[in-house]
């Protein structure tokens, strides 16, 4: 396993953000609920700026080659959970395989229920950015965003969408669900940047 928790040290001097209070529980937040999904039909795409559009199902995307990784979690509501193992597909991987192109500089995640979230390629490919389906030895639950859900452990939980079921690479900035509401764009835990 790969210990990401001394990420914090790129953003600040302390392991807990201000303003954050560390909590041992997981606390469920998302914008309406848990949606149903079928194992048998789940299908994550990868398109847009891409040489090679991809599809998985989500055997395939088991398959594909995995990071188990020990990182922090910091929700915009105040709340951070630290040691958090986390097992999937480094976003890496992902753009590696779907042959980016140059022109592209951003990337929004899309959501069985509809949730979307823009981030920019760069912090994308930043260590501990992966495409989830393990959370602390066990599957990932499916109101902690199951069957995947993108973890972001320089930025608030809101930038990692939960349900993920696109990954559209985009030439050029489109906000998410909670930055077109007033959210900040950048969400960085260490400044504090939860609105705009």
């Amino acid at each position: 396993m790969e210990d990401l928790t001394d990420l914090y040290r790129e953003y600040g001097d302390d392991r807990l953000p201000p303003g954050q209070r560390e909590t041992d529980g997981f606390p469920v937040l998302s914008k309406s609920g848990t949606p149903s999904w079928d194992p048998e039909t789940f299908e994550l795409e990868v398109w847009g700026a891409v040489e090679e559009p991809l599809s998985f199902s989500l055997d395939e995307f088991r398959d594909l080659p995995s990071v188990t990784q020990r990182q922090d979690f910091h929700c915009v509501t105040g709340w951070s959970r630290f040691d958090c193992e986390f097992a999937g597909v480094a976003f890496a991987e992902l753009a590696e395989r779907a042959g980016v192109t140059d022109d592209a500089e951003h990337v929004m995640f899309h959501a069985l229920d509809g949730y979307t979230t823009d981030l920019p390629l760069d912090e994308c490919t930043k260590p501990g950015v992966q495409l989830t389906y393990g959370f602390d030895g066990d599957d990932l639950p499916a109101d902690h965003g199951g069957p995947i859900r993108v973890v972001t452990p320089h930025k608030y939980a809101y930038k990692g969408a939960k349900w993920v079921s696109g990954v559209e690479f985009l030439t050029e900035k489109e906000l998410g669900y909670w930055e077109k509401r007033g959210y900040s764009d950048t969400a960085n835990p260490w400044n504090e940047e939860r609105y705009s």
